[in-house]
């Protein structure tokens, strides 16, 4: 006390390096200490598409008690980043690499480009891999998504069981319902949940399957050695599905709307300490209406009731983990990692007007047989037979419901930053992440903030360290992948990490880097470089590209140099490969046609007329699409009518025939026009004129096929289901 008096006092430079020597010594002291506990088992836990500020210790009010208790009794770190997008997340941290390096540099497509393999790469080790050489037993619940082989019969190289876990309970695919998921798999087999004897329950729902699998893991550990648990939840990733009582507590919860939900989240995380009275809480997105004019308000409250209902069943499973730790003995010695894989997603799945059905007939019930497995990430009935709908006029929450909870609520969830999942702005790359270590982490830090940036790269470095493993050089014959972080267990006690490299990120053509204070990022490949000062402006409202040349040209030349060597370029994005795009004007296909982008149509920025025979039988289909959930066309029908659907940017828009398609064989003509316009023809008469966007944006990514639409689906179909109709004599052509 003595020191400190004397330096407020400012009394000698020389005490003020004695005094920081003495702290410096008293934190090694500390983390020395904790290094010598026995090795920790090992939880990470990871929330899906949930936004910075969502749990209550990071200023959200929704009721978040078992996580918030961790953080009491244990460290949350202010500047963790994730990569912005579910399945770079996932390979970035199962592996410790950034995600190109890793083959998934963007989503589960194969784009013929080193990082962009859409599937991960044998050249890397996941955790459960590397820690089963230190004697780790190791588990897995929930979403994997790191694979395009995610059907019961196809390859399962990549599958969990055959990437280190000793056991998995989850799903392959990276998406669906709560009430029924597709790709539901026990170890190797893929299960119904009506029919799976390895877990019966009067109500399925997916996060609790997961919480449960993963307390069932650590009751039934017997061994010695200690475990490592990857759980992987899906919430509270779209579709908006709660149980009735859960959703029920939050009614009237949001009733003041998003702005005064923002300004009220931003109060907190500045009471909290969470946030720099500098930064200044970011406009509402201009792309969101104020609440005062929303429209469908009811319908809206019932959207964020969900998000927030699914937000706290998963920490009442949470819960369910640390009880099992303690019943069992583990608790002390177990470090728990929470984090989030994404920011909060502002897409607006099933946001339209009125009312969309999944399937025909609608008022009838048609339900699966008890042991069919479901293949759709948006299913068209549920299991009771129920068609699935969504749309304005559709109260979302139950299985015969699919929504998004949109922008708004979004930018809500990511307060106080800007942008969303997809963007590498701090809306779309910041996650909460707490670390709860009791032998580990010093009484003294609990409930303490760690301000010094992290990301998923260190994860994998930190389980390493801390399970006493060797991370390989190489496996066989193959060269791995060397590590890419640093490991986080130094910051637990307040000791500097000790990090040599800048972060850098690459989604989509979204760019960035983080070194030290300076931050510089892009929106898409072609959009200018920004310059951010994070310890003034973490919230990034004042560019400083024009007013730091030197430095901004210094940190793009590295960036650049970075790419290359992280496998982010050559990339699939913007004009950077049109030299390697078809220059065909005329196409002639057939059903079953499958084009890579390389020899699809080029389509970007130009007109187009596609011509069909067609043959439908009475059934919903993919016609012709090219391209997925970013940017694309279709020509489809769904609903029994005619539909042509745009992706530009993400944003889908759709012109449609209101009489129903013939069953028997027609010609069907579509024109996308520069400025937008659409013309749809049935046998030469026009059946539906609209608008969309315009020519498309960009070069679409996921190909062209007749019959089917693999990958992500432009529309709002299920992707990867084969037309049950006939489609004959396809004529594409580019207008210039």
């Amino acid at each position: 006390m003595q020191l400190e008096t004397r330096l407020r006092l400012g009394q000698s430079a020389e005490v003020n390096r004695i005094f920081h020597l003495l702290v410096g010594l008293c934190l090694a002291m500390n983390w020395a200490q904790a290094a010598k506990a026995p090795r920790p088992n090992i939880i990470i836990a990871m929330a899906d598409d949930m936004g910075w500020s969502d749990i209550g210790c990071y200023g959200g009010e929704i009721h978040t008690p078992r996580l918030d208790a961790l953080a009491d009794k244990g460290v949350r770190f202010t500047q963790f980043y994730n990569t912005g997008r579910c399945c770079p997340t996932r390979a970035t941290l199962l592996t410790g690499v950034y995600a190109h390096q890793a083959g998934i540099g963007w989503m589960m497509s194969n784009q013929r480009l080193p990082g962009y393999k859409g599937d991960l790469g044998q050249n890397v080790r996941t955790i459960a891999e590397v820690l089963k050489t230190a004697g780790y037993a190791t588990y897995m619940s929930g979403k994997w998504h790191v694979t395009p082989h995610v059907k019961p019969e196809g390859p399962k190289y990549n599958w969990p069981r055959q990437r280190g876990f000793d056991r998995f309970y989850g799903t392959i695919h990276g998406a669906g319902s709560f009430f029924d998921p597709n790709s539901l798999t026990r170890e190797n087999t893929q299960v119904s949940p009506l029919t799976d004897k390895g877990y019966e329950t009067d109500e399925y729902y997916y996060t609790d399957a997961i919480s449960d699998h993963a307390v069932r893991y650590i009751k039934e550990h017997k061994s010695d050695d200690p475990f490592f648990i990857y759980v992987a939840y899906t919430a509270p990733h779209w579709p908006m599905h709660a149980t009735e009582k859960e959703i029920a507590a939050y009614k009237g919860f949001y009733d003041k709307g998003w702005d005064a939900m923002r300004k009220e989240r931003y109060a907190r995380q500045l009471k909290m300490g969470l946030i720099d009275p500098k930064w200044k809480n970011s406009p509402r997105d201009g792309k969101a209406t104020s609440w005062a004019d929303a429209k469908n308000k009811e319908w809206e409250l019932r959207l964020m009731e969900t998000y927030a209902a699914m937000v706290t069943n998963m920490d009442a499973g949470m819960g369910r983990v640390v009880d099992a730790l303690k019943a069992t003995g583990q608790y002390d010695n177990t470090l728990i990692l929470f984090l989030a894989d994404n920011g909060g997603c502002a897409e607006g799945m099933g946001r339209r007007n009125g009312i969309q059905y999944r399937d025909k007939d609608p008022e009838q019930l048609k339900p699966m047989g008890k042991g069919d497995l479901q293949f759709d990430m948006i299913p068209r009935r549920t299991r009771d037979g129920r068609v699935v709908k969504q749309g304005t006029e559709v109260m979302t929450g139950g299985a015969d419901t699919y929504h998004g909870y949109g922008l708004a609520w979004a930018n809500a969830s990511n307060t106080p930053f800007r942008e969303y999942k997809h963007w590498v702005h701090e809306g779309g790359i910041s996650s909460p992440l707490i670390a709860h270590w009791p032998k580990g982490i010093d009484a003294k830090r609990h409930g303490k903030l760690e301000s010094q940036p992290g990301h998923l790269i260190d994860l994998m470095a930190t389980c390493v360290e801390l399970g006493g493993a060797k991370y390989p050089a190489k496996v066989g014959d193959t060269a791995i992948v060397p590590l890419q972080g640093t490991s986080l267990a130094p910051a637990f006690n307040g000791n500097d990490i000790g990090r040599e490299a800048p972060i850098f990120w690459e989604h989509e053509g979204n760019r960035a880097m983080r070194e030290g204070k300076w931050k510089l990022v892009a929106k898409g490949a072609n959009g200018p470089w920004e310059l951010y000062d994070i310890d003034a402006d973490r919230t990034e409202l004042n560019n400083l590209a024009e007013a730091e040349p030197e430095r901004l040209a210094g940190m793009i030349k590295r960036w650049e140099v970075w790419a290359e060597k992280a496998l982010a370029k050559p990339w699939p994005w913007g004009g950077n490969r049109n030299a390697s795009f078809s220059k065909k004007q005329k196409f002639a296909l057939r059903q079953g046609d499958h084009l890579p982008q390389e020899s699809a149509p080029m389509v970007r920025g130009k007109a187009f007329t596609v011509e069909a025979r067609v043959e439908s039988g009475g059934k919903d289909g993919v016609i012709i699409a090219q391209g997925g959930t970013n940017h694309g066309w279709a020509l489809h029908i769904w609903g029994g009518t005619l539909r042509f659907v745009t992706r530009h940017g993400g944003k889908l828009t759709m012109v449609a025939d209101e009489k129903p398609f013939p069953k028997d064989s027609v010609v069907v003509f579509a024109e996308l026009s520069k400025d937008g316009s659409v013309t749809l023809k049935i046998d030469g008469t026009v059946v539906a004129r609209g608008k969309t966007l315009g020519a498309l944006s960009d070069m679409p990514l996921d190909g062209l096929e007749v019959g089917e639409d693999r990958n992500g689906a432009v529309g709002r179909y299920s992707a990867d289901t084969k037309f049950g109709g006939k489609v004959d004599a396809v004529k594409l052509q580019l207008i210039k």
